[in-house]
């Protein structure tokens, strides 16, 4: 039997643990901390070098700008606001639709039996080997002949098809226990009933869990709204972004650019902050 660590040597770790942890912090936050401050000074005061890291008096000045008027040179382009807009449109979409194409696939597979089943579950599953950027072309392809370039349905539907969350609702659906679907049978309860009053409410967890995965990934998507819009209207706050930083007539307006950026990172740290306990217990727990 071993002994336990003496009271002095379980200090020394615990401080040890914590000065990683905090080591870790400081360097992971401080270059979100530099676009902070650079939101908040003027366009002089971020080209001075080395610029100051202390904020600046223009905070709320810039966000006011980028937010209502948009932030290229002067305060020209896109309002922030519309971009938020449509990528929460986006992201929105692509979170939502995936999960409800992805559980209604895996509660087919699973408690369904009918010819080729399990070859049309590993077809769904191969898809994992061709990113969006291998079928970009014929994708895009489709979608003008179908006439959903500029628009939303453009942004949304070719990206809601996910394996990955048809194999992890597959995979909790299996654990279902088989007592509980003959206890539905012996109810009465037909397919849609048992789904709707069985299935899904030991999902939600699983759900929750995914959505912010998906909404994380719909939100930072940068190639498909790349291709699939010209119309600024529809330009999404990545694009943005980066369409800002290749500026090449005007001059670069730093703070606005930071201010920007700010507020795209608000939106999906937001999300994870408050489903943070449904999305750790939907990834580590099965509620049966």
């Amino acid at each position: 039997m071993s002994r336990r660590g003496s009271p002095t040597d379980d200090r020394l770790l615990t401080i040890f643990s914590h000065a990683i942890l905090i080591v870790s912090i400081i360097v992971l936050a401080f270059p979100i901390y530099v676009v902070f401050v650079a939101s908040s000074l003027t366009l002089p005061e971020v080209l001075q070098a080395p610029m100051t890291l202390v904020p600046g008096s223009q905070l709320l000045e810039n966000y006011t700008t980028a937010l209502t008027k948009g932030a290229r040179a002067g305060g020209g382009g896109t309002p922030v606001w519309r971009l938020l807009l449509n990528t929460m449109i986006m992201a929105l979409g692509i979170s939502i639709g995936k999960i409800a194409i992805s559980i209604i696939s895996a509660y087919a597979i699973v408690f369904f039996r009918f010819p080729f089943r399990m070859l049309f579950f590993w077809l769904i599953f191969i898809t994992l080997m061709l990113p969006v950027e291998v079928r970009i072309v014929p994708t895009f392809e489709i979608a003008a002949a179908l006439g959903l370039l500029n628009s939303y349905t453009g942004l949304i539907l070719p990206l809601i098809a996910s394996a990955t969350a048809t194999f992890f609702f597959r995979q909790f659906f299996l654990t279902i226990p088989d007592e509980l679907i003959e206890a539905a049978r012996v109810d009465g309860a037909g397919p849609i009933r048992f789904f709707f009053d069985m299935v899904l409410p030991l999902s939600k967890t699983n759900i929750a869990a995914l959505f912010v995965i998906l909404f994380i990934f719909g939100w930072n998507q940068f190639l498909w709204p790349l291709l699939i819009t010209t119309d600024p209207a529809f330009d999404t706050i990545i694009i943005a972004v980066n369409r800002l930083l290749r500026a090449v007539d005007d001059q670069v307006d730093w703070p606005l650019v930071m201010a920007t950026t700010m507020m795209a990172m608000l939106v999906p740290v937001l999300v994870v902050v408050l489903m943070q306990k449904w999305f750790v217990k939907g990834l580590i727990e099965h509620e049966k």
